[in-house]
């Protein structure tokens, strides 16, 4: 596993103190010794199919996302455990505390850091959240 430290500098905010029922939802950064990188694209609720999962539901439709990220990390060589960044995109705000209870969930310690933007819709009307990842993870044996 690559060597991976999280940020934590004086004089800015400590997203630990943000009052949620949850661990610290995300790090300020995040500084990796060596590795590789690997990109995820914006993943979303959608199944094998194309039908969206969990229709009306930010929770929901969060952790399948996150599963169809890990499903992308898994096939880079990576895991969770080896994101050091996320965007989040969600077509409404409100939607927030939902999301980052599912996040806590699979980053429960040492979150990546992470953005979280609010889009006016996503590539199909029903889903509200889309995720994408860039994960660092040891370099292939030479």
């Amino acid at each position: 596993m690559v060597d991976k430290h999280v940020l934590r500098p004086a004089g800015v905010w400590d997203p630990s103190s943000a009052g949620f029922e949850h661990p610290q939802p995300f790090s300020q950064g995040i500084v990796c010794e060596s590795g590789r990188m690997v990109f995820a694209a914006g993943q979303v609720a959608l199944d094998p199919d194309g039908a969206v999962i969990g229709v009306g539901d930010p929770a929901a439709q969060t952790e399948a996302t996150l599963e169809n990220l890990q499903r992308v990390l898994n096939e880079g060589g990576a895991t969770l455990k080896d994101v050091v960044r996320l965007t989040v995109f969600l077509t409404d705000m409100a939607y927030l505390p939902a999301v980052q209870e599912v996040r806590a969930r699979y980053f429960p310690t040492d979150p990546p850091a992470s953005s979280t933007i609010e889009i006016s819709a996503l590539v199909v009307p029903e889903l509200v959240v889309e995720i994408d990842a860039i994960a660092v993870v040891d370099p292939p044996p030479n």
